[in-house]
């Protein structure tokens, strides 16, 4: 299962990373000067610095504990460190494939490695995207409702976007709901679209695929059946959840802090950010690359002081991007 992550496409990843960090960096350069970013250096304020990296810390124990959970209750011997690490060997590959495509594979793989089923292991990854998006979603919607004003005024020429992205979201979440209720009406769908690709000849054995894939849902229906049953459970995953989004949304006002800018409020940042980070889950690149950068520049120029806004985008990135790529990176050589 490690195949699934094409060693030459990894490469090719990894150069366009690199060329959109270098390209940034040297755009920084050329509209702000060396002068003024060694100036916003020396002023930068490393108290919401290290509240940026305190956010980060937070965000990863989330996101292994709300994938520790269900793993746990199957595997009753698992423990925390091996989900902690699988979770960011996930962060990492999720980052240097498009669309986040290439998490899940290898965090299934790497459970593996310790004697879980990758069948199981899905199923808990899917019960925690789940869970991550209703408590993305709600915790968004909330805050937006209480900042309306604010954000319907520099969002307006967006709004559109924000509806799709969101409808997009609520899509993937019931899909996953289908499969745990519903098998036939995912397998309707799936089917003929396997078969079609079959005899594009771009998939091949198709019967046998169909076959896996049924086998897969069956398993996930019984993981899922379970997982329904624990109902605290659930609702502890939600809660974890919710500070995960929390703290993640709050990097950016940490940055934001960072570089000596005021006037507007925590609660107003949060919902901006959530909207870019719907902008970003249709990027096709390697960690949303340019997309993310672009977003960010468009919809907090406004917001930060003149001169501050292309050395926020980097140090937002280091801590969303590049930060969980290193880390990510250094539990994957150290996985066997």
């Amino acid at each position: 299962m490690e195949k699934t992550v094409d060693k030459k496409m990894t490469i090719i990843n990894f150069i366009f990373i690199a060329v959109v960090f270098i390209g940034l960096f040297l755009y920084m350069v050329y509209v702000d000067g060396i002068d003024n970013i060694i100036q916003l250096l020396q002023n930068v304020n490393y108290f919401w610095v290290l509240g940026g990296i305190a956010c980060v810390v937070i965000q990863w124990i989330c996101e292994a504990i709300v994938l520790h959970l269900p793993i746990k209750k199957m595997y009753p011997n698992q423990s925390f460190a091996n989900s902690f690490k699988v979770n960011m060997i996930g962060q990492l590959f999720n980052n240097i494939t498009p669309f986040s495509s290439g998490g899940q594979p290898i965090q299934a793989y790497v459970f593996s490695k310790s004697g879980k089923r990758v069948s199981d292991s899905l199923s808990a990854m899917a019960i925690k995207f789940v869970v991550t998006q209703v408590a993305l979603v709600l915790f968004t919607l909330i805050v937006i409702i209480f900042e309306f004003s604010f954000f319907s005024n520099l969002m307006s020429n967006f709004i559109w976007l924000a509806i799709v992205g969101f409808s997009i979201n609520i899509i993937a979440i019931l899909v996953v709901l289908l499969a745990g209720f519903k098998k036939r009406a995912i397998t309707i769908i799936t089917d003929p679209v396997i078969r079609f690709l079959g005899k594009l000849k771009i998939l091949k054995h198709p019967d046998e695929t169909i076959e896996k894939l049924s086998h897969s849902i069956d398993n996930f229906r019984e993981q899922f059946l379970i997982i329904r049953s624990e109902k605290m459970m659930v609702f502890k995953m939600f809660i974890i959840a919710t500070i995960q989004s929390l703290a993640y949304y709050s990097i950016t006002y940490m940055v934001y802090r960072a570089f000596g800018n005021t006037g507007i409020g925590f609660w107003q940042i949060i919902p901006v950010q959530a909207f870019l980070l719907l902008i970003m889950t249709f990027a096709p690149t390697p960690g949303s690359g340019l997309a993310a950068e672009g977003g960010f520049l468009l919809l907090f120029q406004s917001i930060f002081k003149n001169g501050t806004i292309n050395l926020s985008i980097l140090f937002w990135r280091l801590y969303t991007f590049y930060l969980p790529i290193i880390i990510g990176a250094l539990f994957y050589i150290k996985k066997e």
